[in-house]
């Protein structure tokens, strides 16, 4: 730990991060949440509360969250009165019971009814879950067996399994260095890659006609043109395969349900989540009724499929979105942060690339030391009472206040980090602890 060498008592969470790297592997259940990916031995890790955009850590420190924010989930804010309002209800009517929650009914009505191409929705609690079920449906309703996709999609078995061939196949994908160890090597070639925007790569995998669905993001890093989506939809036909959007990160960002409603083109599975219960657990699969009665000739059940607090959640946050026009808030607030963030950098001979829908900004400063730059500004952040990495998503309690004093405190952080890079110093130097490990490069 970063205190060890500066001759004082590790502070409180320091010694919890410690307990927890003992007793849970990696030190907690969610890589992107690791202390090590923002700036290892500074990041305060635990929180206490969290409300608006203010977060407090175990030791009673306040910061204005400019990162993941929740990792994509809480567009409508940390805890939200109308929703939280909600889920208490919820909880002292009771959460679980040997019957079904009726919300569960009703969440599948209203998802169903802002996608009118949809027939039916079955739900779980996580995205990774969601995007196996719906690889299971796409397997059970074509009969074939191999999954053409693009982009990032979970931890599951299927997907992994696209590394067996070749350990580098995830790294196009903008998730590098992971992992197959425990996955089966009898999956080997069931999941194939294509980059994104390479339709010559996508027909290549499809022409053997043994693929059951194309897999994908609707936007990554960039917009995708609505020829390229059509040609995508078109190819699912010719070649007899299912069409799959993973909406689980851009749903409900820039439109109110799945991104592909702005552009017309319909899958025959989508999948929602992150943002659909603003921070509770709930994600949703939808398609059409042909193709989800399908999971009936398979087994895809679980226990906590069923539980209510998630449906009530999703209820209260969609009317909320609707309500306030989430979408356009938090997008009009990404373009304003867009339009300020690499004019700064401009300003101080600094290359920032910035990328993502407006509703999720990525943004990286393209240098031999990016990961240290990365660092210095996270730690200099911390400094001045704001999270921050290299992701903004912007949530309906950001204000135009709060985005003002981020960029007056950012701009002091990028003065003093132009110094040092035209001084020919090392910034590693600068670090009060290691630089940052990797981190998902994708809308995550």
């Amino acid at each position: 730990m970063s205190n060890k060498n500066k001759g004082v008592e590790n502070s409180l969470i320091e010694e919890l991060y410690l307990r927890a790297k003992k007793y849970i592997p990696g030190g907690n259940s969610l890589l992107s949440k690791r202390r090590e990916m923002f700036a290892p031995d500074q990041w305060p890790a635990f929180f206490e509360t969290a409300k608006g955009i203010t977060v407090t850590d175990i030791e009673g420190k306040e910061y204005r969250d400019f990162s993941h924010f929740g990792v994509g989930t809480n567009t409508l804010g940390y805890g939200n009165e109308n929703i939280d309002s909600a889920v208490k209800n919820c909880i002292t009517k009771g959460n679980m019971s040997t019957l079904n929650p009726p919300e569960e009914v009703y969440l599948a009505e209203r998802l169903i009814g802002l996608h009118p191409w949809a027939g039916m929705a079955r739900f779980a609690r996580t995205g990774g879950e969601a995007n196996s079920i719906a690889v299971r449906i796409a397997r059970s309703y074509t009969g074939k067996s191999k999954i053409a996709f693009c982009g990032y999609h979970g931890w599951h078995d299927w997907y992994l399994s696209a590394n067996l061939q070749d350990s580098k196949n995830l790294d196009k994908q903008l998730l590098s260095g992971l992992s197959a160890v425990g996955v089966p090597r009898e999956l080997e070639s069931t999941a194939v890659p294509f980059n994104d925007g390479d339709l010559n790569a996508l027909e290549a995998v499809l022409a053997n006609g043994d693929v059951a669905a194309i897999k994908m993001e609707v936007m990554r890093s960039r917009a995708p043109s609505l020829s390229y989506l059509k040609d995508i939809r078109g190819l699912a036909d010719k070649y007899s395969c299912l069409l799959i959007f993973d909406e689980c990160t851009s749903g409900f960002r820039e439109s109110f349900g799945g991104l592909h409603l702005n552009y017309g083109v319909m899958p025959d599975l989508t999948i929602l989540g992150k943002t659909l219960g603003n921070g509770y657990a709930i994600t949703s699969v939808l398609g059409t009724e042909t193709v989800m009665n399908a999971s009936q000739s398979t087994f895809i059940s679980s226990t906590f499929f069923t539980e209510r607090l998630g449906f009530v959640a999703a209820l209260a946050s969609l009317e909320e979105m609707e309500r306030i026009k989430s979408w356009e808030v938090i997008s009009k607030k990404g373009s304003y942060f867009k339009s300020r963030i690499k004019p700064l950098f401009q300003k101080y001979n600094l290359n920032l690339d910035v990328s993502g829908m407006d509703a999720l900004v990525s943004f990286n400063v393209q240098h031999p030391e990016s990961k240290a730059i990365k660092t210095f500004i996270t730690q200099e952040m911390l400094s001045k009472n704001f999270l921050t990495g290299n992701l903004f998503y912007p949530s309906i309690a950001h204000s135009d206040k709060d985005i003002d004093d981020f960029f007056v405190s950012l701009e002091k952080v990028i003065y003093r980090l132009s110094s040092i890079i035209e001084s020919k110093d090392n910034i590693a130097n600068h670090l009060k602890g290691p630089a940052s490990h990797s981190t998902f490069q994708r809308l995550n």
